[in-house]
């Protein structure tokens, strides 16, 4: 055997955020003694270093854990409630602390990150696939949001906790798109436009999100149950009466993936998601009752419709939302442990009542997607678990936990446009509601 196998064979174990677990060590062991020290810089340098170890050694905890990632979203959780647990016991000096809240608050890593994923998850999809989802599986999504919300608010009402409250702070987030493109914005556009702190919303919302994770994937091997009993409700992973699931077009628009990535294009996609962030905020300076973040999502969606942005830079926008959403997500979620999450909040926020709204809220959306869906023409069971499941789990990692439990990995293109435009969709429509209750 060559020195050159030996060698890959000895570089083929654990890795950690792409570099071996050895070498990883040592820049954590460097990073951490650097904040124990209080030498951790005050700024993106500082920023980057610690919640890039901290999150990927907990995102890589959570991914192991047998029942929380199978159930409970696996390593964004850990991610979240660890660093929020660090912080509330303690075990994270103040410095560090301010370090992250600066990072997250006045440097906006927050913004910087929504940016890219808004950017280059709608300029990412197919373009046909977009337009169909608008005409026929955008309503069944709207049904089981409607459903979702519906049940949230009338059981919030007789139970005692509150109509708008149970709407607004448990079945919206969960219905939401997961955390970075779901509860995260959606604390940034309540606080916003309530006066309320986007730490004490988050706080509220986080533990909604996870419980609706851990129901979603539940209800998808129970519907797959059903399916089986009732074969008139399925289409045993076909979502459209009478007809195959056309994925040849998502299949060509996934080789945007494959395409060679440069540091060129990787610019050209940071330069813009964030010129169409700009956007958003240009909008809402003249339009301020609807949130910019949702303006920006308006602007990049009727820019792909219409084919205005050339496919070289859709794929630049796609490329630059992989990168950060491969190499950031779990420090942006050590920040909303840290900067967002109050662990006292979170833990007061649990309650017989909390669970039985979570409870309602996927029902909700499993039953008003399915009947919709058989308007539109989809078989119940694939229109539950793609428009309502899918909506109300944690996005990637959710749709993907769903769809496995329920036997139909062949759906994600659907599950995708769940996650996507669905999400973008809970954004406009909080604006909206907000507005609409007198909360905004």
């Amino acid at each position: 055997m060559s020195a050159s196998s030996l060698e890959a064979k000895k570089s083929s174990g654990l890795e950690l955020f792409g570099i071996p677990w050895p070498m990883f060590l040592v820049l954590t062991a460097i990073v951490l003694l650097s904040a124990f020290l209080g030498t951790l810089p005050n700024n993106m340098i500082g920023g980057f270093s610690f919640m890039i170890v901290t999150g990927t050694i907990l995102s890589y905890i959570g991914d192991h854990l047998p029942i929380v990632k199978t159930y409970l979203g696996g390593g964004p959780i850990v991610v979240i409630f660890g660093s929020a647990a660090l912080l509330y016991f303690g075990l994270i000096g103040e410095g560090t602390v301010e370090v992250v809240n600066n990072f997250m608050k006045n440097s906006n890593f927050l913004d910087f990150y929504i940016a890219a994923l808004i950017t280059g998850s709608i300029l990412g999809m197919n373009r046909k696939l977009l337009i169909n989802a608008a005409v026929r599986y955008l309503p069944a999504i709207i049904g089981g949001v409607i459903c979702a919300l519906g049940l949230a608010y009338i059981v919030g009402t007789l139970i005692g906790y509150g109509g708008e409250q149970a709407m607004f702070f448990v079945a919206i987030p969960i219905m939401g798109g997961g955390m970075g493109a779901g509860a995260v914005p959606l604390s940034q556009i309540f606080a916003s436009e309530t006066g309320q702190s986007a730490e004490s919303l988050l706080s509220v919302m986080v533990p909604a999100v996870a419980l609706g994770n851990a129901l979603a994937i539940v209800f998808g091997g129970l519907l797959d149950r059903l399916g089986k009993k009732k074969p008139s409700l399925s289409g045993e992973g076909q979502l459209m009466v009478n007809q195959i699931n056309d994925s040849s077009d998502a299949d060509r628009e996934n080789l945007k993936d494959t395409m060679a990535i440069t540091m060129r294009n990787l610019g050209i996609g940071l330069l813009m998601s964030t010129a169409f962030f700009n956007i958003g905020t240009i909008i809402g300076k003249f339009v301020p009752a609807i949130h910019s973040y949702a303006w920006m999502i308006l602007a990049v969606a009727v820019m792909k419709i219409l084919g205005l942005v050339p496919e070289k830079f859709e794929i630049c926008c796609h490329q630059w939302f992989n990168f950060m959403m491969s190499n950031l997500t779990s420090a942006l979620l050590i920040g909303v442990g840290i900067t967002y999450t109050d662990l006292g909040e979170v833990l007061s926020a649990f309650s017989g009542a909390y669970v039985i709204l979570v409870f309602v809220t996927v029902v909700g959306a499993v039953i008003g997607s399915a009947v919709v869906g058989r308007l539109v023409g989809f078989y119940p069971i694939e229109s539950s678990i793609t428009a309502g499941l899918c909506m109300a789990n944690m996005g990637g990692t959710g749709d993907v936990a769903v769809l496995s439990a329920a036997g139909r990995m062949n759906l994600m293109p659907f599950a995708q446009i769940s996650s996507r435009i669905g999400g973008a969709f809970m954004l406009l429509l909080s604006s909206f509601l907000l507005r609409l209750f007198g909360l905004g």
